[in-house]
């Protein structure tokens, strides 16, 4: 190459990265512009950029998140469909590490819910935690033998611990040990930040675990969560974009915090006021959450030969895609009928 076609070669590659970065721009402003859950909902596969949890948990998103495989000697992966079996790093080994750990002290093997969304943030309907790939849904019914078909993920149905003729009482019919000492050993983690249970179920861990309470606290009473309990790790390291949450506090949560929860007061409906105007509620935009986010909704697509194990996706990207591109794919990826709207409620604590 002479040295004036060397200089002409530069020239046009600094002119094609000077255009892709103005594509990058004006795709990261629209994206901006848009509901959050709209653009986060639809994406089909994750960020080709490096791993990192950005925001809080119920405010934020995740680039470069890896999928679950959805079969794993210790696991299946439930409701496939979702497409949310996407989580940070740290995550998918804590899930593999765990299931190998449950089964040690005789649980058959791990059904997992929601991880995250590819690029995580805001969901179309359900969770409104789940948003940077560090939080994850372990169903309390373990799994079973012959293992679930494809078909059978999407249509067996969740099992309640709680005996629904009574108010907030754990079913001992299908309570066990067993259960207690899985919820527990989840919590023995030292990157386990937090496990969400029932209210019922906190309780009766309180009044019949006799092993070590050391981690006690760390389990938190919360609306729902009678099907399934909900474990969140803390931000990772090296990770300066996460928001953590404060520390859980001292003792083992058995107090008048547990007490509460049998009060009237969590379950009285809320007060309205007769002559308040109606207002439609503001839906949370991408410029809401961190601004890294909406880089992160318009960069390019992981290429999905190269994931570890491919998502469910009835259309996958494999270049670029602008946000209008992506919502317009979106029709095959429509929530699903099962999933319950959130209502008003207190952020998880």
């Amino acid at each position: 190459m002479t040295a004036g076609s060397s200089r002409v070669f530069k020239a046009a590659m600094l002119a094609i990265s000077v255009v892709s970065a103005l594509q990058l721009q004006m795709e990261t402003a629209s994206a901006e512009d848009r509901p959050a859950k709209e653009v986060f909902g639809h994406m089909a596969l994750p960020s080709a950029t490096g791993s990192q949890p950005i925001g809080s948990y119920a405010k934020g998103c995740q680039s470069g998140a890896i999928a679950m495989p959805t079969d794993g000697p210790g696991w299946q992966a439930m409701r496939l469909s979702r497409n949310r079996r996407w989580g940070q790093p740290q995550m998918i080994s804590f899930l593999e590490q765990f299931s190998q750990d449950a089964q040690k002290i005789g649980w058959p093997g791990l059904l997992l819910g929601d991880i995250s969304q590819p690029r995580g943030g805001p969901m179309l309907t359900g969770h409104a935690s789940h948003q940077i790939g560090l939080d994850v849904d372990i169903w309390w019914r373990p799994m079973p033998t012959p293992r679930l078909t494809a078909e059978q993920r999407e249509t067996v149905p969740f099992i309640s611990m709680l005996d629904k003729s009574k108010f907030l009482t754990v079913d001992d019919s299908k309570w066990s040990p067993l259960n207690a000492r899985l919820v527990m050993m989840a919590a023995s983690y030292p990157q386990v930040e937090r496990v969400f249970v029932n209210p019922a179920i906190k309780q009766k861990l309180c009044q019949t675990w006799t092993g070590d309470r050391t981690f006690m606290g760390k389990i938190r009473p919360i609306y729902g969560h009678d099907e399934h309990f909900h474990i969140r790790l803390e931000c990772p390291p090296g990770a300066p974009n996460c928001k953590p949450q404060a520390a859980v506090g001292k003792g083992d949560g058995c107090d008048k915090s547990l007490a509460w929860w049998f009060s009237k007061e969590p379950w009285a409906p809320p007060k309205k006021d007769p002559n308040a105007k109606p207002v439609k509620p503001r839906p949370v935009m991408v410029s809401d959450l961190p601004s890294a986010c909406a880089a992160v909704a318009a960069a390019p697509s992981a290429n999905p030969e190269g994931l570890a194990a491919q998502a469910y996706s009835p259309a996958p990207a494999t270049r670029q895609q602008s946000v209008e591109q992506v919502i317009q794919a979106a029709p095959a990826l429509q929530p699903p009928s099962d999933i319950p709207l959130p209502t008003q409620r207190p952020t998880l604590n």
